[in-house]
């Protein structure tokens, strides 16, 4: 089963503008499988760099590679070609003699300087993460679900994560086998070998203390007397996990830095159901810690890279988006309503007045309260998702109640294109004024 990805319309944008095209994210996150269904037509050719006939021509005699495999084909895909000889430089040469490329990568070694530098303005890249809970849903056919069932399939998406092939398995001992599988090659192939780590027991002791408690502030200190390793080798480790798409470190948001935190990371996974299996937890309802790492990953499959906020009091805010227009606060609640938040969330509201705030929670009453002149909306994960979008005022996938509306405004033969949610708004609000 093929699963549409969210990133196809930016590619599908992209690919008009870029000869070279590169496709980077975690082992099985589904970039293949993308590339694959989008070279369909044409007369391609899928190359992978794992075979060492094909590596060795390329490092040897790019001629010659040439001649064998990209000559008579409109369009290559080339699958970890980063870690070849002289990778740029020679795909620096073939872009410039008019060659379509597509490259994938497990890890961010594509975006090395010795690499990238060749590249500029030749290249366009993007990130492919497991499935976001839009992409889960559509993987598992739901399309109309009643509250239960919604929390339930969350849960299921929190617990096992958004890798593909592991949403596409129904039993979950054979979730976890793929997702403990996946862990073991990703820390041996993709961390340890890619990076030169030799110490393999250290690092799965120091993802497994990640794993533990994925969204605390890092203290370099306290790791390394908890697992009696050098500042230099975590720092080597949190690299190489990051680079691998394993983690995601997460940084201070400050404009005091007396008053503010201003460099401690705090770190998350990429994929919660790979966090679930490091840290051999399997819960009925997930903890603060877990839906706070999730609704981050949830951000970043929306091209999110949050910030936190915190004083150096301990008053904190979960997350904080920075938009053109402005910041928006979020915090994550297992359980919110309307009518209260917490002190944290108020005093950044105070300090720094942005116009909108968002408290996002597993189970909660969704709904809306002022704040110093700043609306506060409680919502859900998919909500918090539609929000940033329409703030961002970018096309997303719209909501039921728009996509009603759309309708009877094109059967009405006046509206038949919008741009935005503001647009569609607008045309709506418009029609509404204008006397039957």
């Amino acid at each position: 089963m093929y699963v549409e990805r969210e990133i196809k319309k930016t590619f599908d944008k992209i690919i008009t503008s870029y000869s070279m095209v590169a496709v980077v994210g975690a082992r099985q996150a589904g970039k293949t499988t993308f590339l694959k269904q989008q070279m369909s037509q044409g007369k391609n050719i899928y190359i992978l760099f794992d075979d060492p006939d094909v590596r060795g021509l390329f490092d040897e005699d790019l001629k010659k590679f040439e001649q064998q495999y990209l000559e008579g084909n409109d369009l290559a895909v080339l699958d970890e070609v980063q870690s070849c000889k002289d990778a740029g430089r020679k795909l620096k040469y073939l872009v410039d003699s008019g060659r379509r490329l597509w490259i994938t990568s497990s890890s961010e070694v594509i975006l090395a300087k010795e690499i990238l530098s060749y590249l500029v303005g030749r290249i366009s890249i993007l990130r492919l993460y497991p499935f976001s809970y839009e992409e889960f849903l559509t993987a598992k056919g739901q399309k109309k679900m009643t509250a239960p069932v919604a929390l339930r399939m969350m849960w299921e998406h929190m617990q096992y994560g958004g890798y593909p092939k592991v949403v596409l398995t129904d039993d979950p001992e054979l979730k976890e086998t793929i997702l403990q599988d996946l862990y073991e090659t990703m820390l041996l192939k993709d961390v340890a070998r890619t990076f030169s780590i030799d110490d393999i027991h250290s690092l799965e002791k120091f993802a497994r203390y990640l794993a533990v408690g994925p969204s605390g502030i890092l203290s370099y200190d306290t790791v390394s007397n908890a697992l009696g390793i050098s500042f230099r080798t975590i720092k080597k480790y949190l690299d190489a996990m990051e680079k691998s798409y394993f983690i995601i470190r997460v940084y201070p948001y400050f404009s005091n830095k007396r008053k503010e935190i201003v460099k401690q990371p705090k770190v998350y996974f990429i994929d919660t159901g790979l966090r679930n299996i490091i840290a051999k937890t399997r819960n009925k309802e997930p903890d603060g810690m877990l839906f706070e790492n999730y609704v981050c990953t949830e951000l970043l499959k929306c091209r999110i890279l949050p910030k936190y906020w915190r004083t150096k009091t301990k008053t904190e805010v979960d997350f904080i988006v920075e938009k053109s227009s402005g910041v928006v606060p979020l915090e994550v609640k297992l359980h919110a309503e309307p009518g209260k938040i917490e002190r944290g969330l108020r005093s950044f509201i105070e300090m720094y007045h942005p116009k909108n705030a968002l408290v996002v929670t597993y189970k909660g009453t969704h709904g809306q309260m002022k704040v110093n002149g700043c609306t506060v909306s409680f919502t859900d994960v998919a909500g918090m998702q539609q929000q940033l979008i329409e703030m961002n005022n970018v096309e997303p996938q719209l909501r039921p109640e728009y996509i009603k509306k759309i309708k009877k405004i094109q059967q009405s033969g006046n509206y038949t294109e919008f741009s935005s949610i503001k647009q569609l708004r607008d045309e709506i609000e418009n029609k509404k004024k204008r006397p039957s």
